[in-house]
């Protein structure tokens, strides 16, 4: 027999439940308005936390500047291929459909949408309990064996043994009910059950009364990825209200508020919809429903239909509520993983966090595309790994643990997420799924036809708008004061630091090359050549290395599973330095780690080609007096390199801007070694910055900059600041 309890049994019964779900919602009242304001206001991607907005624009495979770029666009009458956008059909991809439906510009959704929630839909079945505490909820089916529903729906593992569920209870497409597949369970062979956060998961039996296999409903795969869903969007809710036939809450329930376990969403739910999964437009679960949040009185007591006080006698349906709750399903699965099992109940539990399929006449996965991953608390996806190691992938970054964890950034966009629980130790261990090859060519296209259609709306936009620049420059530093230098430091470092909301990650295809480093030409320039190139060619150049880095890291961890962590740190070195980008980071990311967000800091990447961006390496910028004193005189095409360093041929005013602007960001994070830009080269910097003067290309990059990630580069804005800003306090 397999139970578990993760938390001490306490006094709970559904009127507590109420109360606090109500007092959770009432605390938030401050919050939820700001909300609903800048909903109002701005729309969805501004309502909530710029991470998760971030990692929800990921996994709908889109990023910041598409969104800004859909935004923008007049709306126009809807045309044949379903869009508001002035582009024409063959543009269109999931990436635009999906973001304008995710802010609001665009109702219409693939019909696929309904076929893939059907096939969702059947892996949802009505509990009923027999016996004392008779009644009704919803559960689903999260894993081969395992339903998830609510704790109190089946408080207890007796509750669970006098229970069943039936799946297929509901009206045919002929409006006659359907045969429901009734199926015991079976708490015997697994039970857990959690009270503060109201779930149980239990088994079910392999085959129903009639005989039918359990597998035939398939499951709903969870994931504890952030970017699901996001405050402000539309949900879905598959349930039996009150035993009732399944039933569907299609889209109109908005998601108003997100707490570290719970969430708020203003939804069409009736008794018996407790435990049912509330998924996003993807069908990804998001939540597991648990509560109404009641009307309440002054003394937090729930209120009846009638304004009076409500009592459990007078039922569900005289209870007045505001809005639901839900568990997050993130929440759920951490639970779970902090949960300590051993043989078979251990490997019942992780096949909750195995890769699954839903039910349908052929296996069909849920995600019709792999899903992008992003960054989650456990979540992963699977790799082969050396003996006692553990190996895995999430938001494009390799992880191994031997005990020693290497993380190695890569884009890994197609790379789909699972997550494997490491066994307790003593254990054998489980094996993993199957490592499934990613489809590299089609992330890779994917970032191809995002970044063209980035690029095609950005070239009908005005290049640089200096009056609505200048009226934006103004307001960014209203509050910052020049008398004092060190202190003028200080407050730029601040408000650098909290406007840089959101944070892109490094990813130049889409937010580079398509608008941030164009020229008035719509060009690009090489930052230190000055060569000339199309955005497209840099945007194809990438993507050819894109791919050819992701099927490398298939072949390290397929071909290399015995290799040790300084192998594959050395690999995934030698691999990136082998196949850069055409990006140059000002300040090399060897400096800094390849930490984000510097990384993804669009201040200092701009256009360079593969040559000058190798040949520059992680060399300082220097100011050779004399070229004829050095022989090393190996490109000039880029510049001159030397042992001290490296001068750019070209671009030097720009460069040295945002260096400074890395300076007063991220203070003390680099020069504590002579290779990073010890303090005595910031009178080259400043030389620089006054001998080449701001252009109407950097103002256009600092313009554009701004709407991606929120903050300015104040040696642009004000390049006599340079002058009054005290640098001292910015080395280590």
């Amino acid at each position: 027999m397999t139970t578990a309890e993760l938390f001490a049994h306490t006094e709970s019964d559904y009127l507590s439940q109420l109360t606090r779900a109500a007092e959770r919602y009432a605390n938030r009242t401050g919050e939820r308005e700001r909300t609903r304001e800048l909903l109002r206001t701005r729309g969805v991607l501004y309502a909530d936390e710029p991470e998760r907005v971030d990692k929800r624009l990921a996994r709908l495979g889109a990023d910041w500047s598409l969104a800004r770029a859909i935004e923008r666009e007049p709306s126009e009458p809807v045309t044949a291929a379903g869009s508001t956008l002035r582009l024409p059909p063959e543009n269109f991809g999931s990436d635009v459909l999906g973001l304008e439906r995710l802010i609001g510009r665009n109702n219409l959704t693939p019909v696929a949408f309904l076929e893939e929630g059907a096939l969702v839909s059947r892996s949802v079945g009505r509990i009923t309990i027999s016996g004392p505490g008779a009644g009704h909820g919803t559960g689903f089916l999260v894993s081969p064996s395992l339903l998830l529903t609510n704790n109190h729906v089946l408080g207890s593992q007796e509750e669970a043994r006098r229970s069943v569920v039936a799946f297929s209870l509901q009206a045919g497409i002929d409006g006659h009910p359907l045969t429901p597949a009734v199926f015991p369970l079976e708490p015997h062979r697994f039970f857990v059950t959690d009270r503060a956060l109201d779930f149980s998961l239990v088994a079910v039996a392999e085959r129903g009364a009639g005989g039918e296999a359990l597998s035939s409903f398939g499951r709903l795969t969870l994931s504890e990825a952030l970017g699901k869903v996001v405050i402000g969007e539309f949900v879905n809710i598959i349930q039996h209200p009150r035993g009732e036939p399944k039933q569907l809450a299609l889209r109109e329930n908005q998601v108003v508020d997100i707490l570290d376990r719970f969430m708020h969403y203003e939804s069409d739910t009736r008794e018996g919809s407790s435990g049912s999964p509330v998924l996003n437009d993807q069908w990804e679960v998001v939540a597991l429903h648990h509560s109404a949040v009641p009307k309440t009185d002054d003394e937090g007591r729930p209120l009846s239909v009638d304004g009076t006080v409500w009592t459990p006698d007078m039922g569900d349906d005289r209870l007045a509520w505001k809005a639901n709750e839900g568990v997050r399903i993130s929440r759920v699965l951490r639970a779970l993983h902090e949960l300590t099992l051993t043989g078979a109940a251990a490997r019942l539990r992780d096949e909750v966090f195995s890769a699954g399929t839903t039910a349908g006449p052929a296996p069909a996965p849920v995600e019709s595309v792999p899903p992008t991953p992003t960054p989650s608390d456990d979540g992963a996806a699977a790799l082969p790994v050396p003996d006692g190691a553990r190996a895995y992938m999430t938001d494009g970054t390799a992880h191994l643990t031997l005990p020693l964890r290497i993380s190695v950034g890569l884009d890994a966009s197609a790379f789909p997420v699972a997550t494997v629980t490491a066994p307790p130790a003593g254990l054998t261990p489980t094996a993993p799924p199957p490592a499934r090859r990613p489809d590299v060519a089609f992330a890779v296209e994917r970032d191809v036809n995002a970044a063209l259609v980035n690029h095609r709306l950005a070239r009908e936009r005005p290049y640089y708008d200096r009056a609505a620049d200048t009226a934006a420059r103004d307001a960014y530093y209203a509050d910052i004061g020049t008398a004092d230098g060190d202190a003028l430091r200080r407050a730029l470092t601040e408000l650098l630091t909290r406007t840089h909301s959101p944070r892109p990650r490094y990813k130049p295809i889409r937010l580079v090359y398509p608008w941030v480093d164009l020229h008035r030409d719509g060009r690009l320039r090489s930052i230190y050549s000055g060569e000339d190139f199309s955005a497209e060619e840099f945007i194809r150049a990438d993507a050819a290395v894109e791919a050819a880095r992701m099927a490398r890291i298939q072949e390290l961890f397929l071909r290399e599973g015995t290799a040790g962590p300084a192998e594959f740190e050395a690999e995934f070195d030698a691999l990136e330095a082998s196949m850069p980008f055409n990006c140059e980071h000002v300040v090399p990311q060897s400096w800094f780690l390849k930490r984000e967000p510097m990384r993804g800091d669009l201040h200092h990447l701009f256009a360079c080609e593969v040559g000058c961006n190798s040949y520059r390496d992680n060399f300082p910028y220097f100011d050779f007096a004399d070229f004829s004193d050095f022989a090393e005189e190996i490109r000039d095409g880029c510049g001159m390199r030397e042992d001290v360093g490296f001068e750019p041929k070209a671009g030097k005013g720009a460069v040295s801007r945002a260096t400074l602007y890395f300076l007063l960001r991220y203070p003390k994070q680099v020069g504590d070694t002579p290779r990073e830009f010890p303090e005595n080269r910031l009178p080259t910097l400043l030389a620089w910055h006054v001998n080449e003067p701001v252009t109407e290309y950097e103002l256009h990059r600092n313009a554009a900059i701004a709407e991606l990630q929120g903050n300015r580069n104040p040696l642009i804005d004000h390049p006599d600041w340079a002058e009054k800003i005290d640098f001292s306090g910015v080395w280590p």
